[in-house]
């Protein structure tokens, strides 16, 4: 079978992270739009792997581990997605450890700011989104909408969220080099994450991109679930230019800020090689 053909998903979240659907009805919901492979990749966490697993596997669906892992480059925050690696990898979960205090201490920090300019109560508004999950700006999005102070979350993250904005926080990530190379050690395949939203210019991404093939990364994600047919174009030829492999990942939240479904994206262009090629036991 051409693997190009298959319906791929690797990317998209469940209540782990700042999805709305638990990883159980997330895989339901993949079976429902026959996605053949499919990886849930929360942010910074584990946590959902195994509940995924096992309804994928009830399911049919082929399932990849996988993790959006938060790093830092030239000041710039990016997401790095891991496939394919052991989940029992020591050195992958204290960094994965170290990620969840820094997304407390972060999600610490925007409440004492909402807090001080007369909004109360947002660690508590939040996690009760986030549940069990760790916090992420998301929820803070719609604690903000719940209490009143934004009509959406987007423009919760225009007034209050946003870079530079009311309840902005910076973080220290860490550096893209040391969360490839940790991907790497856990026997997984790194992949950069929607790379057209980082607003780069052409210089800056030409820079970031030679850097992420320098350290090993492997692949891009070239199709997203809110590209444009011109932005694909414009990704797949950044992949071909670094020799990068393709990846296909709606980022499916299920929210009204991200409005993707599972297994919906235009299909990998035949002209790039797709990163479940590498796939173990594909």
């Amino acid at each position: 079978m051409n693997k190009n053909s298959l319906v791929v998903d690797l990317h998209m979240h469940s209540t782990s992270s700042d999805g709305v659907l638990s990883p159980s009805a997330l895989v339901d919901l993949n079976a429902e739009n026959h996605v053949d492979i499919m990886a849930l990749t929360d942010h910074d966490t584990l946590e959902g792997l195994s509940e995924a697993r096992e309804a994928a596997n009830r399911k049919g669906i082929r399932f990849i581990n996988g993790v959006e892992m938060t790093a830092s480059w030239e000041k710039k925050v990016l997401h790095i997605i891991a496939l394919d690696f052991d989940p029992e990898n020591l050195s992958l979960k204290q960094s994965l450890e170290d990620l969840k205090l820094q997304r407390l201490d972060r999600a610490e920090r925007i409440a004492k700011k909402l807090q001080n300019i007369g909004i109360p109560g947002s660690l508590a508004g939040a996690q009760k989104y986030a549940r069990e999950g760790l916090i992420t700006r998301p929820h803070f999005a719609q604690f903000l909408v719940e209490a009143g102070k934004a009509n959406d979350p987007q423009e919760a993250f225009d007034r209050y969220l946003g870079r530079k904005k009311k309840a902005w926080v910076a973080t220290e990530w860490p550096p893209m080099e040391k969360v490839i190379d940790t991907i790497h050690h856990a026997g997984g395949l790194a992949v950069l994450a929607h790379p057209l939203r980082y607003k780069l210019t052409a210089s800056w991404m030409y820079r970031l991109l030679t850097a992420f093939k320098k350290t090993g990364g492997e692949g891009m994600e070239v199709v997203c679930g809110y590209y444009t047919p011109i932005e694909i174009k414009t990704s797949v030829g950044f992949a071909l230019r670094f020799d990068l492999m393709g990846s296909v990942g709606s980022d499916f939240h299920g929210h009204s800020l991200y409005n993707n479904q599972p297994g919906t994206c235009s299909p990998l262009p035949d002209s790039l090689t797709p990163i479940w090629s590498l796939f173990k036991d594909l």
